[in-house]
């Protein structure tokens, strides 16, 4: 079943962004919106996605983005 949700991710570290940008690409088909903001004042980036797709993949991508070096990820997904 596809679900709505977004995924919020801050990266501290900017060694980081690349592979979190490599791993967005491999999901890019349940990708509805992406918004990325560098937060100069704090040294830090922040990805907000909106996302259509199943528990399953949407778990996926969080646990990858989230298992990398100075990236924090929080996601909610509409009942």
């Amino acid at each position: 079943m596809s679900r709505v949700a977004t995924m919020s991710i801050f990266i501290d570290e900017r060694e980081s962004i690349i592979k979190a940008n490599e791993i967005l690409m491999e999901y890019s088909d349940i990708i509805v919106s992406r918004m990325g903001i560098p937060y100069r004042e704090r040294g830090l980036s922040v990805i907000v996605l909106i996302l259509d797709g199943d528990t399953d993949k949407i778990g996926a991508l969080s646990g990858k983005i989230g298992n990398l070096k100075g990236i924090s990820v929080k996601t909610a997904m509409k009942k």
